[in-house]
């Protein structure tokens, strides 16, 4: 998987986990806080614009006022936002996430394409 299957493979998690929000809280009125991340989620996963800086804020916001939503947040967008996102992960995803980079980059020097998923299934706890 090369960065640019890599990237991709992250924008169908993030605009998955954003749809699943955003009809978890579409009957919040408009306005409300949660209801409003989860409209941002949703813009950030269709335009990606400062895919980043954006997505760390918005990261921050739903781990530290809507803590109860933070278990649906895909583990491995975590890591690829990384910054401060990875203060979420615990030391033992952090050393399997490095792992799966390593396979990815190593496998995209040999020119072939690694199977995230499959990778993943191998280390059960990445999800």
């Amino acid at each position: 998987m090369n960065d640019d299957q890599y990237l991709k493979h992250n924008l169908s998690v993030l605009e998955a986990f954003s749809a699943a929000l955003a009809t978890r809280t579409r009957e919040l009125p408009d306005g409300h806080p949660l209801h409003e991340l989860a409209r941002e989620f949703r813009a950030l996963s269709e335009t990606q614009t400062n895919l980043y800086p954006q997505g760390h804020t918005l990261v921050a916001r739903l781990f530290n006022t809507f803590n109860e939503f933070a278990p649906t947040f895909p583990r491995s967008l975590l890591w690829f936002f990384g910054g401060d996102c990875l203060h979420y992960l615990t030391d033992e995803e952090i050393s399997q996430f490095q792992q799966l980079d390593e396979l990815r980059l190593a496998a995209a020097e040999r020119g072939e394409v690694l199977d995230l998923e499959q990778a993943r299934a191998a280390n059960d706890t990445l999800h």
